[in-house]
């Protein structure tokens, strides 16, 4: 087919199949709620928008398997620790180091000051790491078990953690979107990052305040009896021991020595299975393979501990990695045909001004996010779309890069079938949409970008250099 023979898709050719779309998410959230899940439907959503394609805008199925593919490739090395994650939560709870972490963490940790500390350890291990995975996978997994067997809300421990997670990775020089979002829109690292505290501070003091309120609320729930039951099945189906505790240190240390994600969370998996070996009686090398693959059966007889610690093995991630792959299908189906462009540039034409170049580039980073179902995308085709017209309003383009990551970043865990979303679920144990409310630096760190473009607060112009370039 020749490339002057397609169409220029229009707002109202990209809503077609975004319509097809919501509607089918409708009817088996909504209306069938106690089954099924959303794959079927991301996935038939982008057969009818390559269909649609095809027939309306003269795509071939070639180039749309192209732009399939392009676009999963950049989500594969999330795909593939997705799976490295399983294995790692499966050897990490049968070698002992989860139930070592969650036996010490019930004697420490009290339920009044237990959400406001979950969000300071996970902030200050994914401000050391540079990312928000790792956090959830080590520490945060420890936090859950340690919250529930406190009596809190679940999800409320998943809301701490979450926001601890991605306002650490957010803020971080070594996170990979917070060099991406600068690269995209012009700016430099470190002004980026400096910039961000302004929209970001705030909403850690109320993620602050509010965990605090929460925290006194749950204080007074705590059952003793309950704690016993908690330790009395951990002491007698693990060894608990403290040098255990070493191997998460070991990970976090080589991720912040800048280990690459991959070969370095799969060495803790390995480490977790020489512990399996080394600390936990009855396991032999054939046992560590098949948590690897399948995680954990066991029967503490207390059904709650159970619940913590039948997981993991990299079985457990493949109907999330699935999930993934439905969504970024249809994303590339999208954005290679134009339509995600057009649906941008339509929400550009009716918002105008500065405030409404910000609330723009917000609403189409949260909109990429549900649509194409990755944060990188989230970031970089709002970056490409809007960089020029913050340009022409003669705005620094540290806005631009700031606007980025309040909206892409911090939002992408919120959406079920957003690889980051997805994993979180997945990792701590979570019901899709029950733990947004609780995910309070996520919900306020945009709405509060766009007070600030509407305000003009913190809004800084373009230096002359780049006026004149």
């Amino acid at each position: 087919m020749n490339q002057n023979q397609k169409k220029k898709a229009t707002i109202g050719m990209a809503l077609i199949p975004i319509l097809f779309l919501v509607v089918s998410l409708f009817y088996v959230i909504i209306i069938k709620e106690a089954g099924a899940d959303v794959h079927i439907p991301l996935f038939s959503a982008a057969m009818f928008a390559a269909i649609f394609a095809m027939v309306v805008l003269k795509y071939t199925w070639v180039e749309l398997e192209e732009g399939i593919v392009d676009v999963i490739k950049m989500s594969m090395g999330a795909i593939i620790i997705l799976m490295i994650i399983g294995m790692v939560v499966g050897t990490w709870i049968a070698s002992g180091i989860v139930p070592t972490m969650i036996y010490y963490g019930l004697k420490v940790l009290s339920p009044g000051i237990f959400l406001i500390a979950t969000l300071l350890i996970c902030s200050i291990v994914a401000l050391a790491t540079g990312s928000s995975w790792t956090t959830a996978a080590t520490v945060g997994i420890a936090l859950m078990g340690v919250g529930t067997g406190l009596g809190i809300n679940i999800n409320m421990i998943g809301g701490a953690i979450i926001s601890g997670a991605y306002f650490g990775d957010k803020m971080s020089p070594l996170s990979d979107t917070t060099n991406l979002a600068p690269a995209v829109s012009g700016a430099k690292l470190f002004d980026h990052i400096k910039h961000m505290i302004y929209t970001t501070g705030p909403s850690y003091i109320i993620a602050l305040v509010v965990f605090g309120v929460l925290g006194l609320q749950a204080s007074g729930n705590v059952d003793q009896s309950s704690i016993n039951e908690v330790f009395a099945a951990l002491e007698s189906t693990f060894t608990i021991n403290p040098l255990l505790l070493l191997i998460p240190v070991i990970v976090i240390g080589a991720v912040i020595m800048k280990v690459p994600a991959i070969p370095g969370l799969f060495g803790g998996a390995i480490l977790g299975a020489a512990a399996m070996l080394i600390f936990q009686d009855g396991y032999n090398l054939l046992d560590t393979i098949n948590v690897l693959h399948y995680g954990n059966e066991f029967d503490t007889g207390v059904g709650m501990v159970n619940d913590l610690l039948n997981r993991g093995g990299m079985d457990s991630m493949m109907w999330t990695i699935s999930l993934i792959l439905c969504a970024l299908t249809f994303g590339g189906v999208m954005e290679k045909t134009g339509m995600l462009r057009a649906l941008a540039d339509g929400i550009l034409s009716v918002l105008k001004g500065r405030g409404g170049l910000v609330l723009s580039t917000v609403l189409t980073a949260i909109f990429m996010n549900i649509i194409a179902g990755d944060q990188y995308l989230a970031i970089v085709i709002p970056g490409r779309m809007y960089k020029e017209s913050y340009d022409k309003m003669g705005l620094h383009p540290k806005n631009l890069s700031r606007a980025l990551e309040d909206s892409a970043t911090l939002t992408s865990p919120l959406v079920p079938w957003n690889t980051c979303g997805a994993y979180m679920i997945s990792t701590l144990g979570l019901a899709p949409f029950t733990y947004i409310p609780y995910c309070i630096i996520n919900i306020c760190n945009p709405i509060i970008s766009v007070i600030y473009g509407y305000t003009g607060i913190t809004m800084h112009p373009a230096e002359e250099v780049e006026k004149a370039a």
